[in-house]
């Protein structure tokens, strides 16, 4: 984790993107079709980042549209799909079948471990003995040991510290305290784990009015974008966007009808603001049948 006591962190969103630097690791907020960083994801993919290394537990939209955009090269999260609205990550799915990205399986425990340690500054934390899965065989760099205490055989689970953490928040101010909209999934272990933590937030305010879910001092910057997770949730403010992801899922069937999605909805609009244009906000904020 890293400090960062400056007073003023508001940031345009291409200004914090660019404090993403090809080959980093990366850790996204969020999960599955809830508050995902996605308006980052879509700065990006315009600014043309590489070899991007995401780790996170179960994810969609987000890691599809990051790979599908090209900007990914490994991929430790521990599932990646839309689940029983729309099934397989097509993009994912694709670049993995022809070796343009590399899926590093990982488990749900073992990743969470992972950050833990790095969260703790620990270079290590000791996990129960899971020789009935071929999580070991997947990593190497998971070692035995002897409990010195029991004498049980463990599993040391390395440090997992990304390079930084994005996350979408409900408000922050802009110093960098951020409430962050439940379910909270990892997002306040990959601050704690991150070597640096950019918030997007729907709202930034002079005064947060609660105690904040991340600390301004591990935040490197903050950007205010309204509708910053479409089209997956925050609730309670917006649900999914269900029409929105079925285009998706039908421009993503191959790379050459992906691309007519990026032009309409990432290198088309000129702005966040020109974006919003695009997709019906009054119908996401009014659609209260989750």
């Amino acid at each position: 984790m890293g400090i960062y006591p400056e007073p003023n962190k508001l940031m345009a969103l291409e200004e914090a993107a660019e404090l993403v630097k090809d080959g980093d690791i990366v850790a996204f907020g969020g999960a599955l079709s809830v508050r995902e960083p996605i308006a980052f994801i879509r700065e990006l993919i315009r600014q043309g980042v590489k070899n991007l290394h995401t780790v996170g537990t179960a994810h969609g939209f987000d890691i599809d549209l990051a790979v599908g955009g090209g900007i990914v090269g490994v991929v430790q999260n521990t599932y990646v799909g839309f689940e029983f609205d729309f099934g397989l990550a097509p993009n994912f799915r694709r670049a993995v079948e022809q070796g343009k990205v590399v899926s590093k399986e990982d488990g749900c425990n073992s990743l969470i471990y992972g950050l833990r340690a790095a969260a703790l500054g620990v270079p290590f934390l000791p996990h129960l003995n899971f020789e009935t899965s071929d999580i070991m065989k997947l990593h190497p760099e998971f070692k035995k040991f002897k409990c010195p205490i029991t004498g049980q055989t463990l599993i040391a689970i390395p440090a997992l510290e990304p390079d930084v953490a994005i996350l979408h928040a409900r408000l922050a101010d802009k110093k960098g305290n951020a409430v962050i909209a439940k379910p909270y999934v990892a997002d306040i272990l990959m601050a704690r784990a991150s070597k640096k933590t950019i918030i997007t937030a729907e709202k930034v305010v002079d005064k947060l009015g609660k105690e904040p879910h991340i600390p301004y001092f591990e935040v490197a910057a903050v950007v205010e974008v309204p509708f910053g997770a479409h089209p997956t949730a925050l609730y309670p403010d917006y649900t999914y966007d269900k029409d929105h992801i079925a285009e998706y899922i039908r421009l993503s069937r191959s790379p050459e009808t992906f691309r007519e999605y990026l032009d309409k909805y990432v290198y088309g609009p000129e702005s966040h603001e020109e974006y919003l244009k695009l997709i019906d906000t009054e119908k996401l904020k009014n659609w209260k049948t989750w």
